[in-house]
């Protein structure tokens, strides 16, 4: 896998990955001498986390045919006052909106994601503790 970042000014960048093509803004808060025109580094680690791990959850909720209508994961990391502001705690919620879906099978999801499938998980999970909460909500309720 490779990726890069181009600096264009100050504080912004724009990232690209080789082998998707895809490219975005990365930038820095004006408190820190940024313009305010992109993520963060940090922030792209946390969104990255959740995509991993929902994209393997969702695959496995389609393939047990539960009724999903909304997903959603949201990834709360705690940060160190000094720096490096590392992250020093991870919760990761697992937002699931449905007509009968069965916790039974979120929970398995979940386990098969953290302990089995999820890259980005795994390799955060040397450096800093992640918890995980998943909440379903029953949709007409």
């Amino acid at each position: 896998m490779d990726a890069k970042v181009t600096w264009h000014a100050g504080l912004s960048f724009t990232g690209s990955a080789a082998g998707s093509g895809f490219t975005l803004p990365l930038g820095a808060d004006p408190a820190v001498g940024g313009l305010n025109e992109g993520f963060r580094p940090l922030e792209l680690l946390a969104v990255g986390l959740a995509g991993c791990t929902g994209m393997d959850v969702i695959s496995i909720l389609e393939k047990k045919r539960q009724p999903v209508a909304a997903f959603e994961v949201r990834v709360h990391a705690d940060l160190a006052a000094e720096h490096p502001r590392v992250f020093t705690k991870v919760l990761i919620e697992y937002m699931v909106t449905g007509t009968g879906v069965e916790r039974e099978a979120v929970e398995r999801a979940v386990g098969l994601s953290e302990t089995k499938y999820c890259s980005a998980l795994a390799m955060l999970r040397t450096a800093v503790p992640i918890e995980s909460k998943i909440t379903i909500v029953e949709q007409g309720a």
